[in-house]
């Protein structure tokens, strides 16, 4: 498929998915929306695929939504603005909810809905000089749309705090909040998305799918019985599953497993 806002290139077993418009600090429209949203779902069918990496060009992450297109939307009705969100929503979602491992590298500064790009995916590595805010209320707008992610990223506490008060943070400061997982040089930072997916592709594929759901489906859940119980059916199913006795026997064996040849 041929994209008017992104590139996507495959390598092995791992895709990359980059933002392509730096001439706006790869702020996103409707096209870019869509084209996401295509990209993402389209990924989460391939096999061939183990890790997806999603870039950017330029010197700036994701500014957000780009302005001309926010512009645009003041003149939409309130049916048309639902829905126009709803397509943001379920770019999102294809991005979270992709079955495949995704790695954020972020080479610069995410803002607003750039920062629930990031919050979306599953392990960010972001350049040590980048900076992350929450804008929309210098707008008098709000990060509605973002939060369900930026909030399970941030944390509540901070995220009380960086809503309302828009204010930009470090990289440092996105660190220690939780929503980079590694803060690196600029140097650093193309190796380091490649080792982690690198090793993302050593391990059960399956399994990989079925770690990022567990923590998805888990989080936040009370600890009752009903949750008891659907861990060990998890672990059960999982034990007498094909991928999972080829890794125990490759383990007893001496051996790589069959998912590395």
């Amino acid at each position: 498929m041929q994209y008017e806002t992104l590139k996507v290139e495959f390598a092995g077993q791992i895709a990359t998915v980059t933002l392509n418009r730096p001439d706006v600090r790869n702020a996103f429209n409707e096209t870019m929306i869509a084209e996401l949203t295509a990209a993402f779902t389209a990924l989460d069918t391939r096999d061939d695929v183990r890790a997806v990496v999603l870039a950017a060009n330029g010197k700036v992450f994701c500014a957000g939504a780009d302005l001309n297109w926010m512009k645009k939307m003041a003149g939409y009705s309130d049916d048309e603005n639902r829905a126009d969100a709803m397509r943001l929503a379920g770019m999102l979602s294809a991005v979270y909810r992709c079955n495949k491992p995704v790695i954020a590298r972020v080479n610069g500064d995410a803002y607003a809905g750039g920062m629930g790009l990031i919050a979306a995916c599953d392990i960010v590595v972001a350049v040590d000089s980048a900076h992350f805010c929450l804008s929309e209320a210098r707008l008098g707008l709000i990060p509605a749309t973002i939060a369900p992610y930026v909030i399970r990223a941030l944390g509540e506490q901070a995220s009380r705090r960086y809503f309302v008060t828009a204010e930009a943070f470090d990289c440092a400061s996105a660190s220690r909040l939780g929503l980079v997982s590694e803060a690196v040089s600029a140097e650093q930072l193309d190796a380091t998305v490649a080792q982690l997916a690198q090793t993302l592709c050593a391990n059960g594929p399956q399994a990989v799918r079925a770690c990022k759901r567990l923590v998805q489906d888990i989080a936040g859940r009370e600890l009752s019985d009903a949750l008891i119980e659907d861990t060990a059916a998890r672990i059960a199913k999982t034990r007498a599953g094909a991928e999972g006795r080829e890794g125990v026997a490759s383990f007893l064996e001496k051996r790589p497993p069959g998912w590395r040849n």
